[in-house]
């Protein structure tokens, strides 16, 4: 019989997590503002510029007339949204003492493109993804009523998820 061993996922430092927990409840409504670049180098390819890493690309698959050399807008959304929760998975694991052995998301989108960026049908129509759904593969020293609490309260808190979830102020002008 053999044995399988389970290693802990690296954590993150609970006292660094504590200080921006603290630091945060110095200031409840200070907002920060995230900036990103984007420039159209050819046909569906975007290069967006991120703080100073390297560049992030978007693209749209052959289906939608794109390259196919890197997720297209939508993917990249469903990206942003696993990653954000797997971030505060791991976070509040940390802070209360779970040990995670295992954290992966798997997610799915349904979205409507008949529309074409404005230029197919324009019938009335839902634009966006209608339904999203995310499963968390998660393994660690609690019990499954612990990881599922630790699950509920990463999606309430997730700022990404809380963007797909409810309206947000949006401005859109030329530059």
């Amino acid at each position: 019989m053999t044995e399988t061993v389970k290693t802990t996922i690296t954590p993150i430092s609970k006292e660094g997590l504590v200080g921006l927990a603290d630091k945060a409840k110095e200031d409840p409504t200070k907002i920060g503002t995230l900036k990103v670049k984007t420039v159209c180098e050819s046909k569906f390819r975007n290069l967006n510029y991120i703080r100073d890493l390297p560049v992030h690309v978007v693209d749209e698959p052959p289906t939608l007339l794109g390259d196919n050399t890197a997720p297209n807008p939508s993917e990249a959304n469903l990206a942003a949204l696993g990653s954000c929760l797997s971030v505060g998975i791991h976070a509040n694991a940390v802070m209360r003492g779970i040990n995670l052995t295992k954290l992966e998301l798997e997610l799915e989108g349904d979205i409507n493109i008949t529309g074409v960026w404005g230029i197919g049908d324009l019938a009335k129509k839902r634009l966006g993804f209608t339904d999203v759904r995310v499963k968390v593969n998660l393994e660690g020293d609690a019990s499954r009523e612990e990881l599922e609490e630790l699950v509920a309260h990463s999606n309430f808190w997730s700022p990404v998820a809380n963007t797909t979830r409810n309206p947000v102020n949006m401005e859109v002008s030329l530059g």
